[in-house]
């Protein structure tokens, strides 16, 4: 018989200290490496080296002390084993860490630490050689196998010297595991579970070296778990095809170790599939009467909105397998998009789930990720399923009208699939990558503009405007939602606090300028809240009054009246007795709440002299009203434009003087010097005010001749009148849209007259009855018109025919 050639390892070792287990001559092991000393050892001695002898390492077992300094060297175990570096694998993520496969040659002891920084080197003395006990390689490997499960037998183990002291130890938790093997199989009874005897052995305890506590009941409780999972799959209504894919996951994951990642990919993507609502619905309430009264209740005026519910309820309640609608809620900020789709699913009786779109520019945030990626996930339109546990809810799509673009995709474009009436009831996720039926989804998609709309996304929504409010609806919904809102919010009662419908009106005209509520609610909120500070100070002293036996204190009332001076009502000076309730909120309590108005009607002012007029402009916002001013000077002809002018709007003031140079003599319009060039020696500067505010489109076209023509002809443009409208080269007036929105901006202007193109009077007819009682229209077809209209008494020497001033 051949001899075994001995193994001399170096009389001096690098030492790596492991906590994962115990390495033992022969075996082989997986390691981590990732302590600062450790990084040092793989980095200057395993990757730099090149001789053998440098991938030799010495193993000593360490147990971290949380209590011990990390940078003091640990009390090191005086017996390791010698061991060669097979591999080494680096990484980066979630930090940087090596991955070492070793492998045990023989055992040493430590005879002194020569060197701690930056990673240990011992003298050692080799304690065995292999050639001894060549037919004991097989013992060390299953020794290998048990120091994972027996850390502190393991290291006693390791050190034992000789072959007879290593039998003694070893052979008693050999015994040890048999007889728990038998005992194992007595006690635990077989499963039936279709038909099929499953016999679940239970696993070999396993002694952690950390907390020493058991693992064996995590794993019943995971195979309880799977078995559970797998009668779900057997019980739900999911369609053929997910089931089938679900059988097959769930084979695959009882095949699957658990410490594989994939084991918790697949088990989250089946209980995410056993989740989904495939069948699981609401039952509409197909009440109409009772729909229109709780929309009435809910949301004062949007007509048109609430017509288009009722119509879909009505077909429902005819048709029971009716497609869900896809709305798409059109509108300036604050006027109730929102909050009109929640009060559409409490209408209907279904769940509501609401999804903000807004800066939205993945298009796995509509579709999801594949399972291939780490951290995969489904959409937010499955995640949203599930979360309301129907396949009938309504959705709403916040702010369609802001989704991104990047790299990652365009989720507008995966948006067209959702939206599709054709193609939703075959929606796919990545993550899924199974159909799922959103069909019966009543989708809502609201925005402010539909400019920034894909055009292909817009075809698939039926759009339905939802204009500002008038004066009069916004006193409306101050005193029937607003004020009850935050008289609850702060604590008060209407017996401590009265809002005037006036002083209601003097905020929305004087303090806010705006299509919606919101800023209207927000100054209810502050002078709620300067009220909740009078209460709070009256019940102070109301005690302290009480406790001093003062009964009778009367002629000190507070009461906030026009013709008394103003007092700020934060001022705690006089409050010698509590407020007389309720608090009365006038014109000058709104003044020292909410401090000086912030909007004065100056129309009149701005119209004092010639070259201003009044234009009607459309923001997402809502409607705005816009002043035009124009003055000329000695020059070479040249026309300036200033005030954020988008292109459109630069044509429309080159359109409007090329329009007027080409009519002068027939309007008798000259320059200084008397010429009808009207831009011989002449500069004309055109600006359009509130400059920071970029302004564009070509419905100002017929303002800008207007202001143009008071310059040249040195008359006053009518101060009560606002106009809109597109012009051509010929002086023809074109239709524009946002017709309501810059009618309602006129009348909240306190405008008595709109010229609006003549292609454009039926827009009119969504004007509320009482605007257009307030209001005169003028309704043009071409510029002779606009410029008869105004100007008092006329403009044009040849007066046409056609001119309609009606009052609606």
């Amino acid at each position: 018989m051949s001899s075994v050639s001995p193994i001399q390892i170096p009389s001096r070792l690098p030492l790596l200290l492991t906590h994962e287990g115990v390495l033992l001559p022969g075996s082989t092991m997986r390691t981590s490496v990732d302590s600062a000393r450790n990084l040092q050892l793989v980095r200057n001695r395993l990757l730099k080296g090149t001789s053998l002898q440098s991938t030799i390492l010495g193993v000593i077992p360490n147990t971290p002390d949380p209590a011990s300094d990390a940078q003091d060297l640990p009390p090191l175990h005086r017996i390791g084993t010698a061991a060669l570096a097979v591999q080494v694998v680096g990484s980066n993520w979630p930090k940087p860490h090596y991955t070492l496969l070793i492998t045990g040659l023989c055992r040493f002891q430590i005879v002194q630490v020569l060197k701690e920084k930056p990673y240990p080197i011992a003298e050692v003395e080799q304690l065995d050689r292999l050639e001894e006990f060549p037919s004991t390689c097989k013992m060390r490997e299953e020794l290998g196998e048990l120091s994972e499960q027996f850390y502190k037998y393991a290291v006693q183990i390791l050190d034992a010297v000789s072959l007879e002291e290593r039998f003694k130890m070893t052979i008693p938790l050999l015994v040890r595991q048999i007889e728990g093997l038998k005992l194992l199989q007595k006690t635990r009874k077989p499963k039936q579970d279709d038909d099929k005897r499953v016999i679940a052995i239970r696993p070999i305890r396993r002694i952690t070296h950390i907390s020493g506590t058991l693992e064996d009941e995590d794993e019943d409780e995971d195979n309880d778990d799977i078995v559970m999972l797998e009668k779900k799959i057997q019980t739900s209504s999911m369609p053929e095809q997910a089931h089938k894919v679900c059988v097959k996951e769930i084979k695959r994951l009882k095949k699957m170790p658990q410490s594989m990642p994939e084991y918790a990919l697949t088990r989250n993507y089946l209980e995410l599939m056993v989740e989904l609502p495939w069948n699981k619905s609401t039952t509409d309430r197909l009440d109409i009467r009772a729909a229109r009264i709780l929309l009435d209740n809910d949301h004062y005026a949007m007509e048109k909105l609430k017509k288009r519910v009722l119509e879909y309820l009505a077909v429902r309640q005819l048709k029971n397998n009716l497609k869900g609608p896809i709305l798409c809620f059109v509108g300036p900020p604050g006027v109730g998009k929102t909050s009109v789709g929640r009060s559409v699913a409490k209408t209907l009786g279904r769940e509501f789930h609401r999804i903000a779109l807004g800066g939205v520019c993945d298009q796995s945030d509509i579709r999801g990720h594949r399972r291939t990626y780490v951290g995969s996930m489904p959409g937010r339109i499955i995640n949203g399923l599930k979360t309301v546990g129907v396949n009938n809810p309504v959705f709403l799509l916040d702010e369609v009208d802001k989704l991104g673009k990047s790299l990652q995709g365009d989720p507008a474009a995966a948006l067209l699939e959702v939206l599709d009436p054709e193609q939703n009831h075959n929606f796919t996720d990545h993550y899924l990558n199974v159909a799922f039926d959103l069909s019966q989804v009543l989708f809502i998609a609201t925005a402010n503009t539909t400019a920034t709309i894909p055009a292909a996304l817009l075809d698939r929504m039926e759009i339905i405007q939802v204009p500002g409010y008038t004066q009069e609806e916004k006193i409306e919904i101050a005193h029937r939602h607003l004020i009850p809102k935050q008289l609850e919010q702060h604590g008060l009662t209407p017996q401590q606090i009265q809002i005037p419908q006036v002083t209601t009106l003097d905020i929305i005209t004087r303090y806010t300028r705006e299509a919606g509520v919101r800023s209207l609610d927000r100054k209810l909120g502050a002078i709620c809240r300067a009220v909740a500070v009078k209460v709070a100070e009256g019940q102070h002293k109301d005690a302290k009054l009480d406790r001093s036996d003062v009964t009778e204190r009367e002629g000190c009332r507070e009461h906030i009246l026009e013709d008394e001076k103003p007092e700020s009502i934060s001022d705690t000076t006089d409050l010698a007795l509590p407020p007389e309730m309720p608090i009365l909120i006038d014109f000058h309590a709104l003044k020292d709440i909410l401090g000086p108005p912030m909007y004065e009607m100056e129309v009149s002012q701005r119209l004092s002299q010639p070259g201003v007029a009044i234009g009607l402009a459309w923001t997402p916002l809502g409607g705005e009203i816009m002043f035009v001013e124009a003055s000329r000077m000695d020059g070479e002809g040249q026309l300036t434009l200033t005030g954020q002018l988008g292109d459109v709007m630069k044509e429309s003031a080159h359109l409007a003087i090329s329009w007027l140079r080409s009519n002068a003599k027939k309007y008798q319009l000259t320059n200084a010097f008397g010429s009808f060039d009207l831009l011989d020696n002449t500069d004309i500067h055109l600006h359009f005010p509130a400059g920071a505010v970029t302004k564009d489109g070509p419905s100002a076209g017929v303002t800008i001749v207007t202001c143009l023509a008071s310059l040249f002809s040195g008359r006053l443009v009518r101060s009560d009148v606002a106009m809109t409208g597109e012009i051509t080269l010929r002086g023809l007036v074109l239709p524009v849209g946002g017709i309501k929105d810059k009618v309602l901006a006129a009348h909240r202007a306190g405008l008595k007259q709109v010229i609006i193109p003549r292609r454009n009077e039926k827009d009119l007819e969504g004007i509320p009855g009482n605007v257009r009682q307030d209001l005169s229209f003028v309704t043009a077809s071409c510029l002779d018109e606009v410029l008869n209209a105004a100007f008092d008494g006329g403009f044009t020497v040849k007066t046409r025919p056609g001119l309609l001033n009606s009052k609606l």
